[in-house]
This record gives C-alpha cells, structure tokens and sequence, in this order.
C-alpha cells in the first residue's frame, strides 16, 4: 500500500488539518504482504480515532497498513480534536467537517468513489460513537459503519467526563452548554430508531469487550438496536479499552465491510 501524510486546509473549521490515508498499491516484489489493485474509483473507509489520540494513532498503535493491504480499498484517518465530531456551541464545527467538507475534499484528492455502496465509516471510542453517528444521521452517504467500544450513550458520557474534576466539567459543557439534555441528532439511540425506519438504512456493526469501562452502554445500546429493523451485528469478547482489542477487531471489521467485486 501507499502511506500518504497529508496536510490541507479546511474552510469550516477555518484552520490548518492533517490526515493519513492509506491507498492500495499493486506491487510484485514486496515481502511479508499480499497487495490489491487499485481502481479509478476506490471504496473509502473513513476510520475515526478516540478522545486523547489523533489522525496518527492507528498507524502507531496497530498494522492497519500490513490488515488492509489485500483489500481495494482507501482508508482515511483524519484529526478529529476532543470534538466527538459535533458541531460544538462552545467550539468548532468538526461534524461538519466530517460528514460534509471532509468527503469532498477527499474526493478531490484521491481516486475514490463517491457512491454510497462505497462509502464506509468505523472507529473506537469517541470515533466509534463518530462513524456510528455518520451512518445513522446519513444512511443516504454511508453503506455501512462500525463502532468498536463505543461511546453509545454520549449524554451518560459527557456528565462522567463532568464528574471527574472541574476540568472534565468545563470541557463536558462546550459541546452543548448543558449536561441536562443533548440534540436528538445526537443521540445514537433516537438516531438508531429514526434511521430503522428509513427505506435506506446502513449496515452497523458494533463490538465491545466485557471488561471495558463503556460495555454497560454499549450493552444497552445493543438491545435496544437488537429490536429495530436495522441490519445490525454485535461482538463481544473478553477486553479492556484498550489496543490490544481494537487491533484485533479492526482485522474483523475490515472483513465485514461489503465491498463489491469489480
């Protein structure tokens, strides 16, 4: 695969923004991995990072590069900040930078595709609530997405954030300025709901481990998604938050993702 750093601009958060993005590569004498073709119009995996990490961290923390190698597929790791990719009262707008203005400017970097059944999202943690959030907010966009350890219930999150110290409260108030009560286009469990209704609808994928700090919500999640008409597949295993768990499942989800044959 090729392995590009790239550094751009973005209008909507007005700033300077980086991403690493993985393309495939066909090569003959490389060793120790298999290698895809490329294709004019690549499917695209936006895969999101969690809280305290940035665009970098899946290529430091697991071999996403050496996992994805065989497949067709271009995969994007953007910087998403502490945002939790929302539209902040107190902050910047990053979900509309994710959802909007950060597939157009791929689209006009990279040789990827711009249809739906190509459009994929996943992430862990904060990104896992992101890449959630974008399939059930925009099943119009997204084919399928996945949530590993996910934030599910961001709400519960937030006022956990609030109870460690003054610091975590502050920053726990700039998404929304209230710990009361958070838009419904926020809320994965209405979102779920809502987009279970919808004639178009992604495939969602989700998996915890059992140790994690987060496993009660996403167990919560997981029944209530369970009875929707959605088509939906939940993972558990034994594991913390941890990456260990999320170099393991990414492999899993890579899998998973309906990719078509050309």
């Amino acid at each position: 695969m090729a392995f590009l750093q790239c550094s751009f601009h973005s209008d909507v958060l007005g700033k300077a923004c980086n991403m690493n993005v993985l393309l495939p590569q066909k090569v003959t004498t490389q060793i120790g991995m298999t290698s895809a073709d490329s294709r004019p119009a690549l499917p695209v995996l936006y895969l999101l990072h969690g809280l305290s990490d940035d665009h970098s961290i899946w290529m430091r923390r697991t071999s996403i590069e050496r996992y994805a190698a065989s497949y067709p597929l271009a995969i994007v790791m953007p910087d998403g900040g502490r945002s939790f990719y929302t539209d902040m009262k107190y902050g910047a707008r990053y979900w509309t930078f994710l959802s909007e203005e950060l597939p157009e400017i791929v689209c006009s970097l990279f040789p990827v595709s711009r249809r739906r059944e190509d459009t994929f999202a996943a992430g862990l943690s904060m990104g896992g609530y992101g890449a959630l959030k974008l399939g059930l907010r925009c099943p119009e966009k997204f084919a399928a997405v996945a949530g590993m350890s996910s934030v599910t219930d961001y709400l519960q999150f937030l006022n956990m954030r609030a109870a460690q110290n003054e610091e975590g409260k502050a920053e726990a108030l700039r998404y929304f300025g209230s710990l009361d009560t958070i838009p419904e286009a926020e809320d994965l469990f209405a979102l779920a709901k809502k987009t279970a209704q919808n004639t178009v609808k992604p495939k969602v994928f989700q998996c915890c481990g059992t140790e994690d700090m987060l496993y009660n919500m996403n167990i919560r999640f997981r029944d209530m998604v369970s009875t929707l008409d959605l088509d939906y597949t939940y993972h558990e295993a034994p594991g913390v938050h941890s990456w260990e768990f999320w170099d393991f499942w990414i492999q899993e989800i890579l899998k998973w993702l309906p990719l078509e044959e050309k």
